[in-house]
């Protein structure tokens, strides 16, 4: 009786052991005191998407497409952007924000309607309310696309606009989508997002706590003139637009691969974690804009001539993954 009792007593307490170790070992986005911390670190703890997503796909040894050399060959001789950094462009800061927000942050209601800069693609959208507190930041400050961005952490959940501005207590936009970060489930077929192909943005943007952790595990999102997109798009991408390319343009959705055998060495240790996400799981065209203009995210700790050193990589450094043309 007396052995049973111990040895009760000590699987007890192995329990009571086990749970403690499991809970000092979860990830960062809760505290010690147990509250979710809303902090852009903590969004990179979570699993944006499955691993098998499309955003996730290692394509360093998928097969390149037939049509490749033509396709580069109409922006051959153009360097990448970086179409983001540190400090202000035009009084704004450099990228597309966005914010991280636990299960708690109110939800607040959104309005779908057309303005001076975009139409109304409410019929495409998400319904609101979007858990975006009215004091995000806007992209551009409100110029341009002005997207605005929230990464529910706890819920694991993605809310993103277009053409957003704050009025009165709403959120105003010509067109939103939330995405289940858990989950593969596309947009619906022929629907936009907050992006033109109908992708999401966030899980295409260069974070700079990616870089602090040293790995980039996502396609990048990049944009192409409206001369070399097809009015098509292929998987992932939802939505097409009336883009002029011909033959050799490429579809919304397409992906294109640093070269395996580009030399990396010379560039700077940070610059060198984007290289490779761009040779592993390559770079997604995801909007109409200018040229090898590659998405990330403002941050204060960008080195901004870092950065621009990828301008010496142009388009021939590139090639093409296969798509059904």
């Amino acid at each position: 009786m007396k052995k049973t009792f111990l040895l009760n007593l000590l699987l007890i307490m192995f329990y009571y052991l086990i749970v403690v170790l499991f809970s000092s070992c979860k990830k960062n986005s809760v505290n010690h005191s147990g509250h979710c911390s809303a902090t852009k670190p903590a969004a990179e703890d979570i699993a944006i998407f499955p691993s098998d997503n499309p955003w996730n796909k290692d394509i360093s040894g998928a097969p390149v497409d037939p049509y490749s050399q033509q396709i580069i060959a109409q922006f051959s001789s153009t360097g990448l952007h970086p179409d983001f950094g540190s400090g202000t462009w035009d009084g704004a800061p450099i990228g597309i924000p966005y914010v991280v927000v636990c299960s708690d942050q109110a939800k607040i209601p959104v309005v779908y309607r057309a303005d001076n800069n975009d139409g109304n693609y409410g019929d495409e959208s998400d319904p609101g309310p979007f858990p975006i507190p009215l004091n995000a930041p806007i992209e551009g400050n409100g110029a341009g696309d002005a997207h605005v961005i929230a990464v529910d952490i706890e819920n694991k959940m993605l809310y993103e606009l277009y053409n957003a501005g704050v009025e009165g207590d709403a959120w105003g936009a010509s067109s939103g989508a939330v995405f289940n970060l858990q989950s593969n489930d596309l947009r619906p077929e022929g629907w936009t997002s907050a992006d033109a192909a109908g992708l999401p943005i966030f899980p295409g943007l260069v974070r700079y706590d990616e870089i602090e952790k040293g790995v980039i595990d996502h396609a990048i999102r990049f944009t192409l003139a409206r001369g070399l997109v097809k009015p098509s798009y292929i998987t992932p991408a939802r939505h097409k637009v009336n883009g002029t390319g011909g033959q050799y343009g490429l579809p919304f959705g397409a992906k294109l691969r640093l070269k395996n055998n580009f030399d990396i060495s010379g560039y700077p240790q940070k610059v060198q974690v984007i290289l490779k996400a761009m040779k592993k799981y390559g770079v997604i065209l995801a909007d109409i804009g200018s040229n090898l203009f590659i998405s990330g995210a403002p941050d204060e700790r960008w080195n901004n001539d870092e950065l621009h050193s990828m301008g010496n990589i142009k388009g021939s450094d590139f090639e093409v993954i296969k798509f059904n043309n």
